[in-house]
């Protein structure tokens, strides 16, 4: 006999387990963060204390002229650093996000499929077309599903390709300015 509670709160505490995962997931992401923000602080107090002390011991026109640029280049590289660095924690987190909904996804599918197999196996003499109906909408929403999901990887794929691209130029841009 089919008994549908009990296949529903395994259902349930999957989920559950699921939830528990993308909380300390989203915790541990959240930390990743904070630290490189706060590293990002300190150095750009310590850039900007040794950048007011060199002003400070500036003795001409010239000299502060090429003091300006050094710290313009300072400044230029430290930002490419932290929006690398931070471009990196992203890509990392939505990889582990993805790899999170899809292995919930895989199990809901799997828990549904089971038991509207079971279901099916209790259903009254007659039903048959409503099964088979039910069936089918289900495998048609999974199949979607499925597709939506591919054309996401495509999407996130080819930003991160752009993305790297641009680091890449900015980082061209910022040493040719440096070689001149």
């Amino acid at each position: 006999m089919f008994n549908a509670t009990e296949q529903f709160a395994e259902l349930n505490k999957t989920q559950v387990a699921h939830a528990t995962k993308l909380a300390a997931l989203s915790i541990e992401n959240a930390e990743k963060l904070f630290k490189l923000n706060l590293t990002a602080t300190k150095a750009a107090f310590a850039q900007g204390v040794e950048s007011a002390q060199s002003v400070a011991g500036v003795k001409d026109v010239q000299e502060f002229i090429s003091l300006r640029t050094k710290v313009a280049e300072t400044g230029m590289q430290t930002a490419l650093s932290y929006s690398r660095t931070l471009y990196d924690l992203a890509s990392e987190a939505q990889a582990e996000y993805s790899s999170l909904a899809e292995e919930a996804w895989a199990s809901y599918t799997k828990a549904m499929a089971t038991i509207v197999d079971k279901a099916s196996k209790s259903a009254p003499a007659g039903s048959d077309a409503a099964v088979n109906a039910f069936k089918s909408t289900f495998a048609a929403s999974t199949a979607a599903f499925d597709q939506f999901q591919k054309a996401t990887k495509q999407v996130v794929n080819l930003a991160d390709a752009s993305v790297r691209a641009a680091q890449a130029n900015a980082q061209k841009v910022a040493k040719g300015r440096k070689a001149a």
